[in-house]
């Protein structure tokens, strides 16, 4: 069996993911080409992941793809999390992921309803206000949730959730529909009406949006892609690693492992596959630093991270699972970074081991230039990390 090291698997990450200087993108169309999809959770982690792999990025750009030219797609898809997709990927993810969570959000919703006695027929009253949402969206239409909400009667009903505890209150049912439809293809998130590091977001249909309609392929040919897009960025992987990513289950996995005619590799934790044409080693590209944001795709991109993340999940994991901002040298994470206390342009980083002179020189050289390039604007991670909050 062909053996890839974490060595070699370090240095695929560093080359295709973009964190050495000499195999940045060219663009965010090609970034988003590359890595299957950017985390869009954190408004501000999909601009900060762009500025770390595209030499000479501006805000700007993102905000040309994603709303004049709109070649870029903000989806929900795996695991429930939003991501910012390349439209050519757009009906691969459909299927492959985001019906799977459209349907699930769907039978939540309807089962909370009935539950709460707001409904006797959870699924019909379901039906109905999505039909309310796409009619209201009709004809190029783009509007906000705030918008809809005052319009619409059938998205300003609540639950009592949890109504014998403290934690207990009442739910709005208006977001979930609209979450729902997201999922399903029917909606997207247009103009943002925020600033890159905010989201206000404006809604339309998503057929509108792109000028066409969104044709899925099966569910199957949408899983095999997405597996294959995953294997060619971040592979070799377990399958726990896929199953992980993709949101799906172990037999789904398997099914497009066994139809890509992935290949067995032996890893350092265990066994991984790769496609059948990336059994090669490739050159190491040779050490390089890099600060990436809070859930950056490359940090969340494996569920078994240890090749790269070694001891330090409890500083850089929060308990639900949310990657913060980490610093990275030679393809693995060495501590993290923050805006520096009491604001002004300076990050600061902090690092969890000593990884040598020639790596504190170039990761404090990435610090004052993500400071610089930060200038006056302020964030504050929507996820940061135990050890970004720590004193």
């Amino acid at each position: 069996m062909l053996r890839i090291s974490d060595d070699q698997r370090r240095a695929r990450l560093q080359v295709r993911h973009g964190l050495h200087p000499h195999h940045r993108f060219a663009s965010v169309e090609d970034l988003a080409r590359g890595v299957v999809a950017l985390h869009a959770t954190d408004p501000a982690t999909i601009v900060l992941q762009a500025w770390a792999r595209i030499d000479g990025f501006q805000a700007a750009d993102l905000e040309r793809a994603l709303y004049d030219d709109r070649t870029l797609i903000k989806h929900m898809a795996m695991r429930r999390t939003l991501f910012v997709v390349h439209r050519e990927g757009l009906p691969a993810m459909q299927a492959g992921a985001s019906e799977r969570v459209a349907g699930q959000e769907r039978g939540r919703v309807s089962r909370d309803v009935e539950k709460a006695g707001l409904e006797a027929d959870g699924a019909a009253w379901l039906a109905g206000a999505e039909a309310d949402v796409l009619a209201a969206l009709a004809g190029g239409r783009e509007a906000s949730s705030t918008e809809l909400r005052d319009e619409l009667p059938s998205l300003q009903r609540s639950i009592h959730y949890a109504p014998h505890k403290s934690w207990g209150g009442m739910q709005p049912q208006g977001p979930r529909v609209m979450t729902a439809l997201s999922a399903a293809g029917k909606l997207v998130r247009t103009t943002n009406q925020g600033t890159w590091t905010s989201s206000r977001p404006l809604w339309g249909l998503m057929d509108d949006w792109l000028g066409e309609p969104l044709v899925p392929p099966t569910t199957d040919e949408g899983v095999r892609a997405l597996v294959e897009g995953w294997l060619r960025a971040f592979g070799p992987g377990t399958t726990a690693d896929i199953k992980w990513w993709l949101g799906g289950t172990v037999k789904a996995t398997k099914q497009a492992l066994a139809e890509l005619e992935a290949v067995e590799v032996d890893l350092d934790g265990g066994i991984g596959w790769v496609l059948p044409d990336d059994t090669d080693e490739i050159d190491d590209p040779g050490p390089a630093a890099a600060l990436l944001p809070s859930l950056d795709l490359t940090t969340m991109g494996w569920f078994e991270r240890p090749f790269y993340l070694g001891e330090y999940r409890p500083q850089l994991f929060d308990s639900n699972g949310n990657g913060g901002p980490s610093a990275w040298w030679n393809g693995r994470i060495v501590g993290g970074w923050r805006p520096a206390p009491g604001g002004g342009d300076r990050i600061e980083l902090q690092l969890l081991e000593d990884p040598g002179k020639a790596a504190r020189t170039a990761l404090e050289a990435e610090a004052k230039r993500l400071g610089e390039w930060l200038a006056d604007i302020r964030f504050v991670p929507r996820f940061p990390s135990p050890l970004s909050k720590a004193p």
